[in-house]
């Protein structure tokens, strides 16, 4: 595990592990400790207790018993916000890495690791392929990425999901089971039972996806390049969470490099699902175009330059008053031709300051 932290820079000397008692992250929290501390790294198991089970507090409970004995420092996070009735699943997913992240902020430590492996990845592949994912998406799970400030660390991802258990049985650990994987309403439970079906018959297993996975993330580290230098050197962005662009520059553009800008300055805390993405970029394609919206943002052409602004369903009343004098008093803005979507996001920004 040393060598995985040094092949990716990582130096902090404290790293947490999300640990839910499940046999994968079990074994990650174990094997960190034993591999880690002998390099002067410290481990810190964080468990999120979702509340969503009778058994979840002694689930949990469970868990900082073993850490315990194990000398591991241990802290239990739980979540006491309303759950939702439909999308529990992605709810409580979000939450357990919001509850994880912000406690990493709060400590002052940068890397959270946690217990994906080879299996997982895999999923996630079919997951973003039934979804229409372009290639970014098809990438799934890198092994360091950065989310919220924190490193989210990844070394199982190579990993087959049954080495680790049979890792706990050598060592006698018992593990949790969390009787949701077996709910067929979950599209990640349905491609687990149909995982031993396509390998037997197609020979397409996990590890082939996974290293098809690992291709695809060598030319999206390719790509991704040549994305940045468009953004660099023809995207400008006045302020946080506006940008524009030349409508001239954006018709030369590789349709594949269209499709990545459009879908980063689009994404909120996914990327838009890439069907959307393309019937935008083909609707920007066709003039006459003056405006769409997608994932929460508004694009409009205006002055040969595309601009991707929050969408507003509000108007300003007096509008063309308030921006002179808005003007007056911020004269970089005073004889610029600007979209008046973008005038009124300055405007209500005014408005808030008072």
């Amino acid at each position: 595990m040393e060598s995985f932290l040094n092949q990716y820079r990582i130096k902090d000397q404290t790293i947490a592990v999300g640990v839910s008692g499940g046999a994968d992250s079990l074994a990650l929290v174990l094997k960190a400790k034993e591999e880690l501390t002998v390099f002067g790294r410290k481990i810190i198991a964080l468990t999120v207790n979702h509340k969503l089970r009778p058994s979840s507090d002694d689930e949990a409970q469970y868990v900082n018993t073993l850490m315990k004995q194990n000398h591991i420092e241990h802290h239990i996070l739980t979540w006491d916000d309303p759950k939702p009735e439909n999308g529990t699943e992605e709810a409580a997913r979000k939450a357990r890495y919001s509850l994880m992240i912000n406690w990493c902020k709060q400590h002052h430590i940068q890397a959270l690791m946690v217990a994906h492996h080879r299996q997982d990845q895999a999923e996630t592949f079919l997951m973003r392929l039934e979804r229409g994912s372009g290639l970014e998406g098809l990438c799934s799970m890198r092994p360091v990425c950065l989310r919220d400030g924190v490193r989210i660390l990844r070394p199982f991802l190579n990993t087959n999901p049954q080495d680790l258990k049979t890792y706990l049985r050598r060592k006698n650990i018992r593990w949790v089971d969390d009787e949701s994987n077996n709910e067929t309403k979950f599209l990640r439970n349905r491609l687990r039972r149909f995982f031993p079906i396509l390998s037997k018959e197609t020979g397409i297993s996990a590890s082939k996806i996974v290293t098809a996975v690992n291709n695809l993330q060598c030319a999206e580290d390719f790509i991704q390049s040549a994305v940045e230098t468009v953004l660099n050197q023809q995207v400008k962005s006045p302020q946080s969470d506006v940008f524009h662009f030349k409508y001239s520059d954006f018709l030369t553009w590789h349709k594949e490099i269209k499709f990545r800008i459009i879908s980063h300055l689009c994404r909120r805390a996914y990327i838009p699902r890439a069907d959307r993405v393309l019937h935008l970029i083909k609707l920007l394609e066709k003039l006459p175009f003056k405006c769409a919206t997608l994932g929460k943002k508004e694009i409009v052409l205006f002055n040969n330059e595309v601009w991707i602004l929050p969408e507003n369903q509000l108007k300003i009343a007096n509008a063309a008053q308030k921006w002179k004098a808005y003007s007056e008093k911020n004269p970089q803005y005073q004889n610029k031709k600007l979209p008046h979507q973008f005038r009124w996001l300055l405007l209500k920004e005014e408005e808030n300051k008072k």
